[in-house]
C-alpha cells in the first residue's frame, strides 16, 4: 500500500513539472506574440539648434534588470534630418548605431551588433543623439521606448518573430560545440583553430535543417555570436543553450541566456537540486547526455553518475549521440530504466559536433542524428514546448524527409507521442503508425502496454499501419520505432503513455 501510494505521488509529481515546464512556454509564447507595453517612453524634439550636436537624453534603469530593449524613430527625414542613436550606461560607453539601427537590445551576454555586452548596472543611463544635419528652420521629433526585461523574465530568442509558421514536423540538431569551448576545424591555411560560430549554423543550413542548439561547455559567450548571426540565418532558428559539464554528468540547458551555476559539488552548487532550481527560474529545459558513456580519464564525467538525481525534474534524455544508437554506450537503457520507474522525459538527440567542416555523411557530422520536432511554429518557444511534451522522434540517419507519426485513440480520445491517454482495463486502443522513408523496413514496439500485432512489415515508401490491442488498465508506455530491412534502428519514437496516474 505505501509502495503504490509513493509510486502515486512519483508519477503526479512528474505530471505536475510536466505541465509547469510547458506552461512556462505557453507564456513564454504568447508574450512573444503580443508584446508588452514599454516600461519607459522618452520624447523630445531637436530643432536647427541641434545641428552637428549631441544631445545626451537620460532614463533610470532599475536594479534586477536582465536585458535592456529600445527602439527609436524621429520624424523630420523628408527635410534631411538625420539622427544618430548611442548608449551611455552610469560608468562607460556601451555603443553607437549611428543611424543603421532602429532598435537594439543589450544584457550580461549578448547585444545587438555595435552594443557592448556587459553587467546592466542600476542608475542613470543615457541615450545619446547626435545631430549630423538638421536645417536651421527644420525640426525632428523623436520617441524612444524603452522595457526591461527583469530576471526571472522569460528569454523568446534572437529572432523578434517566428522564423517560419505551420503546424508541422520540424528538424535540427541539439547537442553541438564551436570555438567557445571544444569545438575545432581547419583555418584557411589548414591549422586547427577554434571554429567560430558561423561554420556551425553554415554547416546546418545546408544540411537543411530547421533548428539547431550550440550548446558550449559551460560557456554562454556563443550567445553575442548567435545574436550576431541571426538576422542573417533567417531561415534557421537558433538556440542558446550551454553543456553544464560536471565531474558527475553533462547536461545542455536550452533556452536562457542568463547565468546559471555548474559547479557541483561546489558552495555555489551544493546539489543537483541547486542548478535545476536555477535551470527552472530562467525558463530553461534541461537534458541529461549520453549517460551511457564511461566515465573516467579518457571521459571526464561523461557518464551520469548524479547521486539523488530527481528526474520528475529532467524534461529530457540525450538517448543518441552521436552515432550511439543501440549498444551498450547508447542512452537507450538508461532512458527506458527511467520510463519503467514512472517519469515521463522525452528522447531526444544530438550529434555533439565538435568540427563543423566535417564531412556530412557520417556522425558525429552535424544533423547526425536528428531531432524532429511536431510544433505549430518554428520558435524557440515553441519547439521547447513540443520537447518538454514529448512531440518528438528521432532520425537517426539524419535525412531530410523520413517520418515516424503515431497516434492512439479509445473512443473519442487521441494522443501523438508524448501525451497520455486513459484507457481503462477491457478498453480497445487503436493505433495508426504512418512512416515516410522506409521502404521494406518493419515496425518495432517497445514498452509495458503489452501491445501486440501480426504484421509490421513496411510495404511502400509512405506506409500506413493500424493495430488494436486491449488495455489491462495499467499504467504503462508504448513506443514505435522502425527498423530498416537489415534491422538497423532507423527512426526512435517517444512513447504514449497509458493511464498516465493524476
Amino acid at each position: 500500500m505505501i509502495r503504490t501510494l509513493q509510486q502515486g505521488l512519483r508519477a503526479g509529481a512528474v505530471l505536475l513539472a510536466l505541465a509547469v515546464l510547458a506552461l512556462f512556454f505557453e507564456v513564454a509564447a504568447a508574450r512573444a506574440q503580443s508584446p508588452r507595453a514599454p516600461d519607459l517612453t522618452l520624447t523630445g524634439t531637436l530643432t536647427g539648434a541641434a545641428h552637428e550636436t549631441y544631445t545626451e537624453v537620460p532614463f533610470k534603469v532599475p536594479a534586477g534588470v536582465e536585458r535592456i530593449t529600445v527602439t527609436f524613430a524621429y520624424t523630420g527625414k523628408a527635410e534631411r534630418s538625420v539622427i544618430d542613436l548611442g548608449l551611455r550606461d552610469p560608468e562607460r560607453f556601451r555603443g553607437w548605431s549611428g543611424g543603421n539601427k532602429a532598435s537594439f537590445t543589450l544584457a550580461e551576454s549578448d547585444a545587438t551588433p555595435s552594443y557592448l555586452p556587459g553587467p546592466l548596472k542600476a542608475g542613470t543611463w543615457r541615450l545619446v543623439l547626435g545631430a549630423p544635419n538638421i536645417r536651421k528652420d527644420s525640426r525632428a521629433d523623436y520617441v524612444a521606448q524603452v522595457w526591461f526585461d527583469r530576471k526571472g523574465a522569460a528569454f523568446a530568442g534572437f529572432a523578434p518573430a517566428p522564423t517560419a509558421t505551420g503546424d508541422r514536423w520540424w528538424r535540427g540538431d541539439l547537442h553541438m560545440h564551436t570555438g567557445h569551448s571544444d569545438g575545432s576545424c581547419l583555418s584557411r591555411r589548414g591549422a586547427k583553430v577554434p571554429c567560430p560560430v558561423f561554420k556551425t549554423a553554415e554547416a546546418a543550413a545546408a544540411r537543411g535543417l530547421d533548428f539547431i542548439a550550440i550548446t558550449d561547455h559551460n560557456a554562454t559567450s556563443h550567445f553575442a555570436a548567435m545574436r550576431e548571426l541571426a538576422p542573417y540565418f533567417d531561415d534557421l532558428l537558433l538556440i542558446p543553450g550551454r553543456e553544464l559539464t560536471t565531474f558527475h554528468g553533462h547536461a545542455n540547458l536550452f533556452g536562457p541566456v542568463s547565468a546559471t551555476d555548474f559547479q557541483l559539488g561546489s558552495p555555489r552548487a551544493s546539489t543537483l537540486a541547486t542548478i535545476l532550481d536555477q535551470a527552472r527560474a530562467a525558463g530553461g529545459l534541461v537534458s541529461i547526455n549520453h549517460p551511457g558513456l564511461p566515465s573516467g580519464e579518457a571521459c571526464m564525467g561523461c557518464g551520469w553518475s548524479v547521486k539523488d538525481t530527481d528526474f520528475s525534474r529532467i524534461a529530457a534524455i540525450e538517448v543518441v549521440n552521436g552515432g550511439l544508437a543501440e549498444g551498450p554506450l547508447s542512452g537507450l537503457a538508461f532512458w527506458e530504466a527511467r520510463l519503467n520507474a514512472g517519469h515521463r522525459i522525452t528522447a531526444i538527440g544530438g550529434s555533439d559536433n565538435h568540427d563543423a567542416t566535417l564531412a556530412p555523411a557520417k556522425a558525429p557530422a552535424i544533423g547526425l542524428p536528428t531531432t524532429v520536432v511536431h510544433a505549430p511554429e518554428l520558435s524557440q518557444t515553441a519547439i521547447l514546448a513540443a520537447i518538454a511534451r514529448g512531440h518528438v522522434f528521432l532520425d537517426l540517419a539524419g535525412t531530410r524527409d523520413r517520418l515516424l507519426d503515431v497516434q492512439a485513440t479509445t473512443g473519442s480520445a487521441r494522443a501523438q507521442m508524448g501525451d497520455g491517454l486513459a484507457a481503462p482495463a477491457g478498453t480497445k486502443v487503436r493505433v495508426e503508425v504512418r512512416v515516410v522513408g522506409v521502404a521494406g523496413g518493419s515496425l518495432a514496439l517497445a514498452g509495458s502496454s503489452g501491445a501486440a500485432s501480426v504484421d509490421l512489415t513496411l510495404t511502400g515508401p509512405d506506409a500506413a499501419k493500424v493495430f488494436d490491442f486491449t488495455s489491462d488498465g495499467r499504467t504503462s508506455w508504448l513506443r514505435v520505432d522502425v527498423r530498416g530491412m537489415d534491422g538497423r534502428l532507423l527512426l526512435l519514437g517517444n512513447p504514449i503513455y497509458l493511464n498516465p496516474r493524476r
